[in-house]
């Protein structure tokens, strides 16, 4: 018994090497987390349970019978944030890229679907190159069951992901098609083609930030909804996030008591809004005044800011806000503002 015991340990210790020992320590010494720091961070502590963690390629081709790692490349599991119960996979960039197999494909199909089966919200932590070329179809064909998972669980339960590192091709069609999306500013990047392939082919120079930058996924394609300072910062505000969702479009959000009175009054309520409805203010300044102990999450922050959406407590219950920003284009709807504001409401009315 004892030797089976030494043997699960040291399979464990080499299924949480992942792509070995070094390049771990290389990321940290980078100032980034790996992908299992990421979970140990994002979750309560001693309440994360990993499933398939010894699962291994099934790939003879191209060399790939020689770099089998434990649990191939992704970590999946359920937990426990803030006391709610979460389903999460977490790519791992240290084994081949973060790069999805067959294998890789199934173990977040599975999660995906233990999560739409107990209604309980998904989070993708996203660091990956893309499909694994070396398992040709299989790859392309798991992108396809994770898509299709993606289509069945929107507006059943909330979809989160999280971009950590340069994700390109497949890596970014999934988390286009979730609920949020959210980016580390200067480390992550959403593009189907890096700068290379599109200054061989349109022979057009751009630069990582430029063509799949948070900055810009944040302020001009409004694909990333949120984006963080750092690793920390980002999945600080995906514990936030949370806090004002159900789990499922079957439950409602707890009540919590903010100990904010109901009837608080607040004279500068009188000075936002000017008498000349000629004259511009910023309604966020609005809105904060309004909401339980001033706390504001805002969405798409930075797209279409003539429309501010985002989610707050009013009496101690969860509400989604939308409000027009005359400081903005004088609050006038375009198709941008339209666009946000409609994805919007359609999550609100989903859950």
């Amino acid at each position: 018994m004892k030797s089976k015991i030494k043997e699960l340990i040291k399979l464990r210790d080499e299924r949480d090497a992942a792509g070995g020992l070094d390049k771990l320590a290389q990321r940290r010494a980078r100032g980034l987390m790996t992908a299992r720091d990421r979970i140990e961070y994002l979750f309560d502590p001693n309440t994360f349970v990993e499933l398939q963690g010894y699962v291994v390629h099934h790939s003879g081709n191209f060399g790939l019978e020689k770099k089998k790692f434990l649990g191939d490349g992704v970590i999946t599991g359920f937990g426990k944030i803030n006391d709610k119960v979460v389903y999460v996979y977490s790519q791992d960039f240290t084994v081949l890229g973060g790069s999805l197999g067959e294998m890789h494909a199934k173990k977040i199909v599975n999660i995906m679907d233990l999560a739409l089966k107990a209604g309980a919200p998904v989070i993708g932590i996203n660091d990956s190159g893309g499909a694994r070329i070396q398992e040709g179809i299989s790859s392309l064909a798991g992108y396809g069951d994770i898509f299709f998972r993606n289509t069945i669980s929107s507006g059943v339960i909330p979809q989160i992901s999280v971009i950590m590192g340069p994700c390109a091709g497949g890596a970014v069609y999934s988390p286009g098609i979730t609920d949020f999306v959210f980016m580390v500013d200067k480390s992550s990047y959403m593009f189907v083609t890096g700068p290379e392939v599109i200054k061989a082919v349109n022979k057009e120079e751009v630069t990582f930030e430029e063509l799949g930058g948070a900055e810009s996924h944040a302020s001009i394609s409004g694909v990333a909804h949120f984006v963080g300072h750092d690793e920390k910062d980002t999945l600080d505000m995906v514990k936030e996030l949370l806090s004002y969702l159900p789990s499922s479009n079957m439950e409602q959000v707890a009540d919590i008591d903010t100990g904010d009175p109901f009837d608080r009054m607040d004279d500068k309520l009188n000075e936002i809004v000017p008498v000349n409805p000629n004259k511009p203010y910023d309604v966020k300044e609005l809105i904060v005044l309004l909401v339980d102990q001033q706390k504001f999450l805002e969405v798409h922050k930075s797209y279409a800011q003539n429309l501010v959406v985002g989610f707050a407590r009013l009496g101690g219950k969860a509400v989604g806000i939308i409000a027009n920003n005359p400081g903005i284009f004088a609050g006038t709807l375009d198709v941008h503002a339209s666009l946000k504001g409609a994805r919007f409401i359609r999550f609100c009315d989903a859950f």
